[in-house]
C-alpha cells in the first residue's frame, strides 16, 4: 500500500509539468500579462481567476468521480491471528458408513463398533490422539470411540478473516472474491475496451470503493484513481450505523446474503465487518429480524433435509456456535476453505476467527438483522423449515 501510495505522489508531481488546463477554466493574465496558476487543490466549480492545472486538473478530475486525493487508508485493523486458532483437532471421515469402535483393539479387528456414524459427503470428527498401526491410522475420537478415517485436516487458513474498525469509514469496501488466482483492474468500466492496467489484486485483498457505475447491465466500482472492478468480484460492504426498523438498543449484526458480509454496530457505529458463507439454494438463511437466543462454545450438528438422506452431514464440535432462528446460527465453520459465497444449509458460516470474535462481543438478546438487497432471496415464512448447518 505504501509502495501505491508513493507511486501516485510521484505520478501526480509529474502530471502537475504536463496535464492541460481543466475544461472550460478561464485563462486570467497576470499585471505582466501571464496567466496565474490555482493553489494546489479540487476544483469543481471554476474558479475564473486562476488556471487549475496539473495537479489540481488531475485532483479534479478524480472527485468528479467520487475518489479525493491523498487516499485515505479505513480505519480498521486485522484480527490477531491467534484468534484463528481453535482448541480442538479434526479428521475428514469418507463419504460411506463410518463405524465407531470403543477400544483401538476392536477398531484393528472391526469388530463390535458401539454406533455408526451414517454415510454423506460432508463429515468431520473431533479427535484427540492417532495411532498407527499395520491396519492403518486410527484415531481417538473426543467425544468416545475409535475410527480409522480418511485423513486428519488442518483448519483452512485462504481467508484470515474480517476487520475491526475504530471509526465508521466513509466509503464503501469490500474483498476480493476468490474465484481465481487474481483480479486485474481496468482503465475504464466495461468490457467494450481492453484497457486493463496490468494491476492484479489477490483474493481477499481488501479494495475501498469510491464510486459505481453501470455500463452495459453490470455494476462498475472504482477503487483507485482509473481502477474499476466489475461488481461480481467483489463482496461489498457500504457502511449504514443506521439501526433496522425495531433495533432500539445500538446493537446489531447485519448479514447482507446478497453481498455475502457480515457486518457488527455499536452504539450505531461500525465496529466489525467479514465475509461469511450463507445458505445455498434451496436452503437460504431467511430474511428477517432477530435474537440471538443460545450461545454454545462448541456443539455437535448433523442432519439432512433430502428424502433419500444424501445431503447427510456429520460436524463434531462446531466452535462459537450462537443461536438466532430456529436451527439457524451463526457459527465457526473450520470445514469452509472458501468465504463470499451461498454454501451452507442455513446458517451463518464465519471463519474462525471471526466466529470467535463475535462470540466474545455478543451478548443473548442481540439484534441479529438478515436481508438481501437484490430481493432474490424467499421472504414467505412459510417457505422456511429449522435450518441447519
Amino acid at each position: 500500500m505504501k509502495r501505491i501510495q508513493y507511486l501516485l505522489v510521484v505520478t501526480i508531481v509529474l502530471l502537475s509539468f504536463c496535464l492541460p488546463a481543466a475544461p472550460g477554466a478561464a485563462q486570467q493574465p497576470t499585471a505582466a500579462g501571464s496567466p496565474v496558476l490555482c493553489p494546489p487543490g479540487i476544483y469543481l466549480i471554476d474558479p475564473r481567476d486562476c488556471l487549475p492545472l496539473g495537479a489540481s486538473a488531475y485532483r479534479t478530475r478524480m472527485a468528479e468521480q467520487g475518489l479525493i486525493l491523498p487516499l485515505l487508508n479505513l480505519p480498521a485493523h486485522p484480527l490477531d491471528p491467534s484468534m484463528s486458532l481453535l482448541p480442538y483437532q479434526y479428521a475428514v471421515l469418507g463419504e460411506v458408513p463410518t463405524p465407531v469402535y470403543l477400544t483401538l483393539e476392536d477398531a484393528i479387528a472391526q469388530r463390535d463398533p458401539i454406533r455408526t456414524i451414517e454415510a454423506g459427503g460432508l463429515r468431520y470428527v473431533s479427535y484427540i490422539n492417532f495411532t498407527d498401526t499395520d491396519n492403518g491410522r486410527f484415531f481417538e475420537l473426543r467425544n468416545g470411540g475409535w475410527v480409522r478415517v480418511s485423513s486428519r485436516v488442518s483448519i483452512p487458513r485462504s481467508y484470515p478473516g474480517g476487520l475491526e474498525f475504530t471509526a465508521t469509514p466513509l466509503n464503501a469496501f469490500g474483498w476480493i472474491l476468490p474465484l481465481g488466482p487474481t483480479v486485474e483492474t481496468k482503465r475504464t468500466p466495461g468490457y467494450a475496451v481492453s484497457d486493463f492496467t496490468g494491476h492484479q489484486i489477490d483474493p481477499y485483498e481488501l479494495v475501498q470503493v469510491y464510486a459505481t457505475q453501470e455500463v452495459d447491465g453490470y455494476e462498475w466500482y472504482l477503487v483507485g484513481p482509473d481502477e474499476w472492478i466489475e461488481q461480481r468480484l467483489v463482496g461489498l460492504v457500504t457502511p449504514n450505523p443506521t439501526p433496522p426498523e425495531g433495533v432500539t438498543n445500538g446493537r446489531w449484526i447485519e448479514i447482507n446474503l446478497f453481498e455475502q458480509t457480515l457486518t457488527v454496530y455499536q452504539d450505531s457505529q461500525l465496529i466489525y465487518a467479514t465475509l461469511i458463507a450463507t445458505g445455498l439454494d434451496p436452503f437460504f438463511t431467511r430474511p428477517g429480524l432477530f435474537n440471538i437466543f443460545d450461545k454454545l462454545e462448541t456443539t455437535p450438528m448433523a442432519g439432512s433435509f433430502e428424502a433419500d438422506r444424501s445431503d447427510y452431514y456429520y460436524l463434531e464440535d462446531v466452535p462459537f456456535t450462537m443461536y438466532y432462528d430456529q436451527a439457524r446460527a451463526l457459527h465457526g465453520a473450520y470445514w469452509r476453505t472458501a468465504f463470499g459465497f451461498p454454501q451452507s444449509h442455513g446458517c451463518v458460516n464465519l471463519a474462525p476467527a471471526d466466529s470467535r470474535w463475535l462470540f466474545e462481543w455478543a451478548v443473548d438478546g442481540d439484534w441479529v438483522y438478515v436481508w438481501d438487497p437484490s430481493g432474490l432471496t424467499p421472504t414467505d415464512p412459510s417457505y422456511y423449515g429449522e435450518g441447519g448447518a
